[in-house]
């Protein structure tokens, strides 16, 4: 399937039993609800996926699944997040055979590599598969910074086709496109900075708290896409306190506890992600039910 590279992607969390074993039935009901919602593409083992937590045997089972449960409904890409160069193209390649659409790749793991070594692993990467490749960006989180020159350098390889730009400085947008004009579709990848993002060039958006509110963030693009920003910024408003806990080191239980909040599979998250407890708890929960109090209306 081609990708139509715009939208709301949301990064999907993967859903654990009790024991901490996959739940695949579970990831893939939380998918329905998502698919319900009108979004328009799947990101699969990303960051909120927990890819690093998962076997490789166990990343093949969920693409497999996953695919041939969304039966080309929307394009379904999958997280490269390797610790290695050779791991990464493996997974590329695998994910290929699997029927992936396409990838969204990230810099090695542990590893942060200097501007040569990180052309030099998305490249490898690129020539691993067919499929094209979304680029994803957030030095705030993994310390590796792909800048808007560099971009210019990877403009000859066809298949980064898109740039999810996490890097907490909206500048970036306009930088990237006054360098490379049209090369690439830039997508926004930090929840709350999205509008901002929008306005200045993004077509689209991976994002997280989508995994708990689903409606809600649909009718936020919507609306922006339609230009109707009053009414925009007022659901923007609504969801900012709870977009803030896309930007913490622990979004991923943040962003699974809101889910599981709002009936959305489970909050358990594999060690050495543990539960929420006391204050922290109750601060994430008392944002989580204010918002579910006051929902905009659709």
């Amino acid at each position: 399937m081609r990708v139509n590279w715009s939208g709301v992607f949301p990064a999907v969390c993967t859903q654990f039993h009790d024991d901490y074993s996959l739940n695949v039935a579970g990831t893939l009901a939380h998918t329905d609800a998502l698919l319900a919602a009108g979004v328009h593409g799947l990101v699969m083992m990303g960051s909120v996926g927990e890819n690093t937590a998962l076997e490789p045997a166990e990343k093949k089972e969920l693409l497999k699944a996953t695919v041939a449960h969304v039966r080309k409904r929307v394009p379904v890409l999958t997280g490269v997040a390797e610790y290695t160069t050779a791991g990464a193209c493996r997974w590329a390649a695998d994910a290929a055979a699997l029927g992936a659409d396409g990838l969204m790749v990230l810099p090695p793991m542990v590893y942060k590599g200097d501007d040569r070594e990180t052309v030099a692993h998305f490249r490898a990467v690129a020539k691993a598969s067919a499929l094209p490749i979304m680029v994803y960006n957030n030095p705030p989180a993994y310390k590796t910074d792909i800048t808007p020159e560099m971009f210019v350098e990877l403009a000859d390889e066809p298949k980064f086709a898109c740039i999810k730009e996490s890097s907490d400085n909206p500048r970036r947008v306009t930088d990237i496109i006054n360098l490379t004009k049209d090369r690439y579709v830039i997508f926004a990848g930090v929840d709350d900075l999205v509008v901002e993002c929008m306005i200045l060039g993004a077509v689209g958006w991976v994002s997280g708290l989508v995994n708990a509110f689903p409606a809600e963030n649909r009718l936020l693009w919507d609306l922006a896409q339609a230009g109707k920003w009053k009414e925009a910024l007022d659901v923007y408003r609504w969801y900012t306190p709870l977009l803030h806990l896309d930007t913490h080191p622990k979004l991923v239980q943040y962003i699974k506890l809101a889910a599981a909040e709002c009936g959305y599979g489970t909050e358990l998250c594999r060690p050495p992600r543990l539960p929420l407890v006391g204050a922290e708890r109750e601060h994430v929960l008392k944002l989580i039910r204010s918002a579910i109090a006051t929902r905009p209306k659709k």
